[in-house]
């Protein structure tokens, strides 16, 4: 099925857009930026890619985010990840990005929303990839550093169709930004959260009851909780689920034993990403092939996964009517 996976159009909904910033562009970039890196080979780069758990991948993460400066770092990391969307036929993506990991080494969020955007642009006339950017707060942060993020962001809402919440779980809940999301939504964001990776299936309650989510990111310890399992599927929550990441990070403990193919079968809006595909080896086709390779899915079932890729976007009803349509 992998040449089946290349030849049908797919988007992607969960992508960190500082989780594509590939060894060979963080040197570069390193370089031009005069910035120092604790690495001094790619090859010592991807052999500290052997994370024991979420925060081990964020303290490398953040460190390489470092050499991020000028709106051009910026155009370039979201290009070099829309030219492997080219390369994968992916046609739509929602991508996220935190801004508080760059405002706090004094980048203007200007530079950080111009940069991205304008790649986004360029590719959609030049690639016809289709996207929408999503702002994340950084969760090991306050709701009062939120606040002040989502007064930042005000001037660029036309480019930001979405708040969502990432970086450290355990200890983070989504309770401890209910305000800030209140708020958010107020000024006409939707609403996404990353809940039940790491965090056990209370947090996704919370994301649901407390921040009004329209979208559960990863969501995978949903399990824990057969009633939290029959009230995704009956109000169709979608969740974007990561299977290489989720490996990565020990979430998971093999593939074979990955519960997404579980999840679909009960009728759950489960979707396929890649996270941060720099960091967990492999981009969003990759992501399709492990889950083929590990797990018994039929032709059927994987045609399904890519449907709710474009089901659980947030592009317009006849737009996802149209990219389903391709899939028949």
């Amino acid at each position: 099925m992998k040449e089946l996976i290349q030849k049908l159009p797919k988007a992607e909904l969960h992508l960190h857009i500082e989780g594509s910033l590939e060894p060979e562009l963080m040197f570069k970039l390193a370089q031009k930026n005069n910035i120092a890196i604790p690495y001094k080979t790619i090859e010592e780069v991807k052999q500290a890619y052997n994370f024991t758990s979420l925060q081990s991948f964020l303290d490398i993460y953040y460190a390489g985010a470092n050499v991020l400066i000028t709106e051009s770092d910026f155009f370039d990391l979201t290009w070099a990840y829309l030219l492997t969307c080219k390369a994968q036929n992916i046609v739509h993506v929602e991508i996220f990005f935190d801004p508080q990991t760059h405002t706090k080494r004094s980048i203007s969020f200007k530079t950080v929303v111009d940069g991205i955007t304008k790649a986004l642009q360029k590719g959609e006339i030049e690639l016809g990839i289709s996207s929408f950017l999503i702002m994340c707060f950084l969760r090991h942060l306050s709701e009062a550093e939120a606040y002040e993020t989502l007064k930042e962001s005000l001037p660029f809402k036309e480019h930001i169709i979405a708040v969502g919440l990432d970086s450290s779980e355990v200890g983070n809940p989504p309770s401890k930004f209910q305000n800030v999301f209140e708020a958010a939504r107020k000024e006409g964001y939707k609403i996404v959260a990353h809940a039940g990776e790491e965090g056990s299936s209370t947090y996704i309650w919370e994301a649901l009851t407390l921040l009004h989510v329209n979208r559960i990111d990863h969501g995978i310890r949903c399990d824990e909780d057969t009633n939290l399992v029959e009230h995704l599927k009956n109000i169709q929550m979608p969740l974007t689920v990561c299977p290489l990441s989720n490996v990565k990070l020990r979430a998971i403990k093999d593939m074979r034993n990955h519960n997404i193919l579980t999840l679909l079968r009960k009728g759950l809006l489960v979707t396929v990403n890649s996270d941060d595909p720099a960091y967990f080896g492999g981009y969003l086709n990759e992501n399709y092939e492990a889950i083929v390779e590990n797990l018994d899915i039929s032709e059927t079932e994987l045609k399904a996964l890519i449907g709710n890729s474009f089901k659980a976007s947030f592009l317009s009803e006849k737009k996802k009517k149209a990219y389903l349509g391709l899939l028949s």
